[in-house]
C-alpha cells in the first residue's frame, strides 16, 4: 500500500513538474515583474495586440505584414510597411528579444524616429539597430560586406559598425538586445555583450551621417524623442518582451 502510494505520489510530482515547465514561461511573457515596476519598466508589447502601435506615417495599424503569433509579434514578410509606437522617447534603456528563421533575413530595429511631413510611405528615419543574420545575407557571401561593417548585426546602420566579437544565437534562436540612450550616450548590447557605444550629438557623428545615405535628411539622428520603429523588410522575424524605461 504504501509502495503504491510512493508510486502514485511520484508520477503525480513528475506530471506536475512537467506543467509547471511549459506554463510557467509562457506567462512570463511580455510581462512586468514587480522589481521592474519598481524600476520603472514599461511594456511596449503585451502579447495580445498591438495597443500602442501603428504604421509609420499613418495614424492607424498596417493591414498586412504583421501578425501575433504564440504572444509574439509575427514581421510576416508581406510588406505592408513599418510600424511606431504611438509614443516618443528621450533618454531611456530598451530590452528586446527576436528571432530570424530565414537564412539572410534582413530588419531592424530604430530609435528617434520622426515623421517628416509629407511622407505616406511604410518607411521612417531614424538610427537603426540593425538584425541582419550576417552569416548567411548575400552581401557577407559575396565579399560585399566584410565582419566589421557598419550594416552588421547590432550596428548603428550606416554609421557605426559593431564588435565583429559578438557573438549571436543560431539562426531560429531568440536573441536579446539592448539600446541605452542617455544625453546623447548611445549603447549597443547583444545577448549580455555591450557591442557599440558612441555619442550622437558629437562631431563624429555629424560627419558620419554627413558621409551616409542620410545625408540629406534634416536633424538625423539628432531629435531630442523620437518614436521606436520595428522595421518591415519582408522578412519573417519574431519579437517578444519588448520593454522600456525612461532615465
Amino acid at each position: 500500500m504504501n509502495k503504491l502510494f510512493t508510486i502514485r505520489n511520484f508520477r503525480f510530482l513528475i506530471s506536475f513538474f512537467i506543467i509547471l515547465a511549459f506554463t510557467i514561461p509562457l506567462n512570463a511573457q511580455n510581462t512586468l515583474s514587480k522589481k521592474e515596476i519598481k524600476q520603472g519598466w514599461q511594456i511596449l508589447f503585451n502579447g495580445s495586440d498591438f495597443d500602442g502601435w501603428r504604421g509609420v506615417n499613418h495614424k492607424t495599424f498596417p493591414e498586412k505584414g504583421w501578425a501575433i503569433k504564440n504572444k509574439t509579434i509575427t514581421n510576416t514578410g508581406e510588406k505592408g510597411g513599418s510600424i511606431i509606437t504611438t509614443v516618443k522617447f528621450g533618454n531611456f534603456e530598451l530590452v528586446w528579444e527576436w528571432r530570424m528563421v530565414t537564412p539572410g533575413a534582413n530588419s531592424g530595429l530604430k530609435y528617434f524616429v520622426v515623421e517628416r511631413e509629407g511622407d505616406t510611405g511604410g518607411y521612417g528615419y531614424g538610427i537603426e539597430y540593425q538584425m541582419l543574420d550576417d552569416s548567411n545575407h548575400e552581401w557577407m557571401k559575396s565579399g560585399q560586406m566584410k565582419s566589421n561593417d557598419f550594416h552588421t548585426l547590432g550596428s548603428a546602420y550606416e554609421l557605426y559598425e559593431a564588435s565583429p566579437d559578438k557573438k549571436p544565437k543560431k539562426l531560429g534562436k531568440w536573441n536579446s538586445s539592448k539600446i541605452v540612450c542617455n544625453n546623447g550616450k548611445v549603447e549597443h548590447w547583444l545577448n549580455g555583450k555591450k557591442i557599440l557605444e558612441y555619442d550622437r550629438f558629437n562631431e563624429d557623428f555629424k560627419e558620419k551621417v554627413a558621409a551616409s545615405k542620410f545625408k540629406n535628411i534634416e536633424n538625423y539622428g539628432l531629435h531630442k524623442k523620437g518614436h521606436i520603429l520595428l522595421q518591415d523588410h519582408a522578412s519573417e522575424v519574431y519579437f517578444k518582451n519588448i520593454k522600456i524605461r525612461k532615465l
